[in-house]
């Protein structure tokens, strides 16, 4: 008996989609698996090789991160692209809508920082207090200040831009910044947001400060964090 081919249009629905037109619930079908948005994350600020992705996120296989690359590739969150020589390597990149999810970031870290759940010790990585600091920058005590900020965070370089209210960061040379800060994220995020004096990481070797000093201390107390949630009875 001669066997016939049968074609299928294959179901491309999955068990994890929630099968709601609400667009809310889409996005969660793009994103809600979990890793996508702090894969997401990481990308915020400029394209990334996977080894790089692997390092920032500690807690992630390499198989997993194939996976979520591969889908937010498929769902048009993010592109890859190989660089021109001599670099040569793969890197990944949003696109222009894959970047449009940075305000999702922003009030999710906002409402999550009143978690009384909340651990600020876990690793904190270059791309999550970059972000930090377009998120809780308080325009009101930043009303008025033009200044530029560099950041030398390890084999990276990141200039801010700090004007009429807003901040705006990007990797950059930084020398011509007013004001350059060297050291980790978690020691630059304990000056920031766990009121660390600038003088007493300086003395202890974990942050360099140069430039304008009275600045530097002003950029610290731009950026409060807001009320801690009140824990249920």
């Amino acid at each position: 008996m001669k066997l016939e081919k049968i074609t299928q249009k294959p179901d491309t629905r999955s068990k994890r989609h929630y099968e709601d037109a609400c667009a809310a619930a889409h996005g969660l079908d793009l994103v809600g698996e979990r890793w996508a948005l702090l894969v997401m994350r990481e990308l915020m600020m400029g394209p990334k090789r996977f080894g790089d992705l692997r390092e920032s996120l500690p807690g992630i296989s390499a198989n997993v991160l194939t996976q979520r690359l591969e889908g937010l590739e498929a769902a048009g969150v993010l592109v890859r692209r190989k660089l021109p020589p001599p670099a040569s390597a793969q890197v990944y990149e949003l696109t222009e809508w894959g970047y449009e999810s940075e305000p999702i970031f922003q009030a999710l870290g906002r409402w999550a920082a009143r978690s009384p759940l909340h651990d600020p010790t876990l690793p904190f990585s270059t791309a999550s207090f970059l972000l930090s600091l377009r998120t809780m920058l308080d325009s009101e005590r930043a009303k008025g200040l033009e200044a530029r900020v560099g950041f030398r965070l390890g084999e990276e370089t990141f200039l801010a831009h700090l004007t009429e209210g807003r901040i705006e960061i990007g990797r950059s040379p930084v020398d011509s910044a007013d004001l350059i800060f060297t050291g980790t994220p978690p020691v630059l995020a304990g000056a920031i947001y766990g009121g660390q004096p600038l003088e007493a990481l300086e003395k202890a070797g974990a942050l360099q400060v140069e430039g304008d000093r009275a600045l530097a201390w002003r950029f610290v107390s731009l950026f409060p964090l807001p009320p801690k949630a009140a824990k249920s009875a």
